[in-house]
């Protein structure tokens, strides 16, 4: 099952207290998917998911599906730890309206690449819906060589990757050039979005679409439509705003922004994060008005 196009991993906003904000948080799912966003990603990394409640995540869970079965959009949500048991036990309770699992390899604890192997073989036997790998070293600590990402993209029910490596090395390149034709790669680094698209990625998890759903998924387009010269102008354009917003550890500056925009109530974030510095903020605010100030086509 392949998985095309842009998918927003959605911020989870929050009261200036530090309550979630569920009215906000439909409104941002609303809005993305009508600015050309495939689908929504529930409960990522971007939306603080470690730091949810269980009923503040089941809250989520229910307004992102509301969200995308009004737009006939596909969710992914966010599931696994860096133990399998664990894992398994997640996904064996996920919501039936969740189409996909982004599962991270498991992080910390640094698994043999066999064990890595391992663990997705019995996560996507147990699954009821197909995963997607969730494939970051800088977060893990667990580098994966492309023979491993190959052996695992071979695995049953494993639908993709979210390829978030910090870079175009040779082993994204290895990897890409020997991919099964029914998985996919989805860029996961906002910066890298454009070269590993003009590789072979089908498509993209982009925390900054929160900000400019609308060009990301332009850019998506473009290079699938094989309008090259629009992507790679498309893109050029964007680096200023992904920098700007990466700037701080996700998704501080984010919220800031969507805060300054009066799109959340707050730039609200739990600990151990702490707020984006104003200099930061006023920076992303920049570029976002140059972005929109820009012509399209």
């Amino acid at each position: 099952m392949l998985r095309t196009g842009l998918y927003v991993p959605l911020i989870t906003p929050f009261t200036a207290a530090g309550e979630l904000a569920p009215d906000a948080l439909e409104a941002l799912a609303h809005a993305v998917l009508a600015d050309g966003a495939t689908g929504l990603v529930a409960l990522g990394t971007t939306a603080e998911a470690a730091a949810l409640t269980p009923e503040e995540r089941g809250t989520v869970i229910e307004i992102c599906a509301s969200a995308c079965a009004e737009f006939g959009a596909p969710l992914i949500a966010g599931a696994g730890t860096n133990t399998t048991a664990a894992s398994i036990e997640q996904l064996a309770g996920l919501d039936p309206r969740i189409g996909a699992a982004l599962t991270v390899v498991p992080y910390y604890t640094r698994p043999s690449e066999d064990g890595v192997v391992e663990h997705f073989r019995l996560l996507a036997a147990a699954a009821s819906v197909p995963l997607i790998v969730y494939n970051i070293p800088y977060r893990t600590g667990r580098t994966l060589s492309a023979e491993t990402l190959g052996r695992i993209a071979r695995i049953p029910n494993i639908a993709g990757f979210k390829h978030s490596t910090g870079g175009i090395d040779e082993t994204t390149i290895a990897f890409l050039a020997d991919l099964p034709s029914d998985v996919s790669v989805l860029a996961g680094d906002d910066l890298f979005t454009a070269p590993l698209l003009a590789l072979g990625a089908s498509g993209a998890i982009l925390a900054c679409a929160n900000i400019a759903a609308s060009p990301y998924a332009d850019l998506i387009t473009a290079w699938h439509a094989g309008s090259i010269e629009h992507a790679r102008q498309l893109g050029h354009r964007l680096v200023p705003l992904t920098r700007a917003l990466f700037a701080e550890p996700n998704p501080t500056v984010l919220k800031a922004v969507l805060a300054a925009e009066g799109r959340i109530p707050s730039p609200h974030v739990r600990l151990p994060l702490l707020p984006a510095r104003p200099e930061s903020t006023a920076t992303a605010l920049a570029c976002v008005d140059r972005l929109r100030l820009l012509p399209r086509g």
